[in-house]
């Protein structure tokens, strides 16, 4: 008798634990992209949304809805603000947000007012121009915004102080140029520069690697170099990095998803669950490949640390230009 007894209460408390797993899932799912449509955060969104619904972990559709403003800014503080406890809405940071927070583009609120949840790639920043601009390699385009930096724009998806304006300061002091002189147009999101690019409106455009695979199929655009530490993979293996090239920068750039604050722990953790199976499954993985995104996986406590550290050594970077305290 105690055996039934004892195997019911084993039953009982199993389907209860089996219940609550799957309330913490949220019924209704979006990702928000803190840009316009286009670039990044955009990819960023659209990998999660389509592995998602693939492998089946959601029961219905994640919406991806674009909040542009700040690159990130008016995301981060509508979340926080307005909206800290949805667990369903995911938003898509990369380390150019970790760069804005460094700086206290973000406002009041700092890393610490959200909940860092999984980084799921890694991308490299990239200069590349058009298919028939006059510099073949980096030294070239280099020496010509040395001899005159006027007559070389350079275009990237945020503005002066951001991680495209920082990646070609860092070249151009390298080159023995003062960035200061360079010329910079601003974009809001990472579609706009290549648009502008091809129009033939800027010369150059400082990007990421991810946001360029699409543009380097069609073949109307050539990447000067990437800043990794060694050649990539695969097909982008025949573009040089820059440290091979004389100048040495590296910028990779994690590509990952942050919640609200009063988002409750089981529901953060039914999502950090989520995301290590997710990284897992081969339809994740084909996805990822195709944004020319590379395998960085880190979830939960472990990033957080990771973004903190982040912050602190990009805040020293934005210093060393008289960009933050």
């Amino acid at each position: 008798m105690k055996k039934i007894v004892r195997s019911t209460l084993v039953t009982a408390l199993l389907a209860l634990s089996v219940s609550a797993a799957t309330a913490a899932g949220p019924t209704r799912t979006e990702c928000i992209a803190p840009a316009k449509p286009g670039g990044g955060f955009d990819l960023t969104c659209k990998l999660l949304q389509i592995s998602l619904q693939e492998t089946g972990q959601i029961t219905s559709p994640m919406r991806v809805t674009y909040m542009p403003g700040g690159v990130g800014a008016v995301t981060y503080n509508a979340i926080i603000a307005q909206r800290p406890a949805e667990a369903g809405t995911l938003v898509a940071f990369s380390g150019g947000s970790l760069l804005n927070l460094s700086q206290g583009k973000f406002g009041r609120y700092s890393e610490n007012n959200v909940r860092w949840l999984a980084a799921v790639g890694t991308d490299y920043g990239i200069v590349a121009v058009r298919k028939d601009a006059p510099w073949k390699n980096l030294s070239e385009l280099m020496e010509a915004m040395k001899s005159d930096p006027t007559k070389v724009v350079v275009g990237a998806g945020a503005s002066i102080g951001s991680q495209d304006w920082m990646k070609t300061a860092l070249l151009a002091r390298e080159a023995g140029i003062d960035p200061r002189k360079m010329r910079y147009v601003a974009f809001e999101g990472g579609g706009e520069p290549v648009t502008a690019l091809l129009g033939n409106h800027i010369q150059v455009v400082s990007g990421d690697m991810s946001e360029m695979v699409p543009h380097l199929q069609g073949g109307k655009m050539r990447v000067l170099a990437v800043m990794s530490d060694q050649r990539l993979p695969g097909e982008l293996a025949t573009i040089p990095t820059a440290k091979e090239q004389g100048f040495n920068v590296e910028w990779p750039i994690i590509r990952g998803y942050y919640l609200g604050p009063k988002v409750s722990d089981d529901e953060y953790q039914w999502w950090e669950e989520a995301f290590k199976q997710l990284v897992t499954t081969e339809t994740f993985q084909q996805q990822r490949d195709m944004r020319g995104l590379f395998e960085f996986n880190m979830f939960g406590g472990e990033l957080d640390a990771y973004v903190k550290q982040q912050v602190a050594d990009y805040r020293e970077k934005a210093k060393s230009f008289g960009l933050a305290k």
